[in-house]
């Protein structure tokens, strides 16, 4: 695995979910296949998986943290649905070949994964993908490794071939790289 992990398991447990992978995936429900099967990948406690849950999807998540897992599991049975996690280094053990619909990856990046994370995807199925843009080393807080921030453009160019419905980058108040594709049918 290259460098430090950036999942959300090392945020504070009351960690909000992002306001872009919860529009997205409540939008993208019905454009996308059955049975709705979305993956948060990198998923740390688990922050998306309760809006995951409530859009309709049987959700699923992987961490290399165990702990993490642990609470992620926890917390969706508190908040009354089944979490699917487990615990694997993806480098090691790839994503099944066509077995989600919807694949969320927030603030993470581990560039040796794309090519598993654009093959785990259904023909039709979408990714939510943000992280980090070389533009938030200006911000003085953050990933300050090159191996963890975006190139301007990279993220887009990583999903060439998909259909793009959304793409952004912005500088505040964190410098990201937003998108939303769908694998070709």
């Amino acid at each position: 695995m290259c460098g430090q992990k950036l999942s959300m398991s090392d945020s504070r447990p009351d960690d909000p979910p992002s306001a872009f992978v919860v529009r997205w995936s409540a939008h993208l429900v019905p454009l996308l296949p059955a049975p709705k099967r979305a993956l948060d990948v990198a998923m740390g406690r688990g922050r998306h998986s309760e809006a995951l849950a409530g859009a309709g999807y049987r959700v699923f998540g992987v961490d290399l943290r165990i702990d993490a897992v642990r609470r992620a599991r926890a917390r969706s049975a508190r908040h009354g649905f089944v979490l699917r996690g487990w615990v694997a280094d993806l480098t090691q053990y790839p994503l099944p070949p066509h077995s989600f619909e919807l694949i969320v990856v927030s603030l993470y990046l581990q560039r040796d994964l794309f090519p598993s994370l654009r093959a785990a995807l259904v023909p039709g199925g979408a990714i939510v993908y943000e992280t980090f843009t070389e533009a938030q080393l200006a911000l003085g807080f953050g990933p300050k490794s090159p191996d963890h921030l975006l190139a301007e453009g990279e993220l887009r160019e990583l999903f060439d071939g998909f259909d793009v419905l959304s793409y952004e980058e912005v500088s505040a108040p964190e410098a990201v790289a937003r998108l939303v594709a769908r694998r070709p049918v």
